[in-house]
């Protein structure tokens, strides 16, 4: 059986803000987190998205099957991270969203899912940045042990 691994990190700058209407959810976190020079951080964030996209990991295919939808919905809760894929900024995210009918659905967040209104708190994290590679066994990219 494999150990499991982790990293400990100090807590750096603890950011709120809002995110920019109209534009995509993941690549927004992403220019944010470039122009602050954040590369690792745990976030958290509410609002609403006008349309979007969400996925489930298909474990025995290896493989994530996503669908969108173009209608708006509101942000029950979203959370994620902050590490390094490929030398480049990388967003991790969940999320669940909810309709006006108060029903819900969640997964894995993708692009394109456009924010209609986001407010996000993020916690920077201090210490040498996680990177992500592929994993054989899972088909996913995690973040290595090294």
């Amino acid at each position: 059986m494999k150990k499991m691994y982790c990293s400990e990190y100090k807590l750096g700058r603890r950011l709120l803000g809002c995110l920019p209407h109209g534009k995509d959810l993941i690549q927004s976190i992403e220019d944010f987190c470039r122009e602050a020079s954040i590369q690792m951080a745990t976030f958290s964030m509410i609002g609403a998205v006008s349309s979007f996209t969400l996925g489930a990991y298909d474990q025995q295919q290896q493989v994530y099957v996503t669908f969108s939808r173009k209608t708006p919905a509101e942000i029950i809760t979203c959370t994620g991270n902050i590490s390094i894929k490929d030398k480049k900024t990388f967003v991790h995210a969940h999320i669940v969203l909810g309709d006006e009918q108060g029903e819900t659905i969640g997964g894995h967040l993708f692009s394109e899912s456009i924010i209609f209104a986001g407010e996000i708190e993020l916690q920077e994290l201090i210490g040498k940045p996680m990177e992500r590679s592929y994993d054989q066994t899972t088909g996913l990219w995690l973040w290595r042990s090294s």
